[in-house]
């Protein structure tokens, strides 16, 4: 029983933090922040 505790955490920790990934990859994408250019201006279509 014990292990089954311990896996449940883990996969509750996990979850949380792709959940936080995915929250602020849309905020990013929400406020403009995401270039696919890297950076190179010649590359893209003035996303920054």
């Amino acid at each position: 029983m014990e292990s089954i505790g311990g896996t449940i955490l883990v996969g509750a920790i996990v979850l949380a933090l792709v959940g936080l990934v995915i929250a602020k990859l849309i905020r990013d994408k929400r406020n403009g922040k995401s270039c696919q250019c890297g950076g190179d201006c010649s590359k893209c279509r003035g996303c920054h």
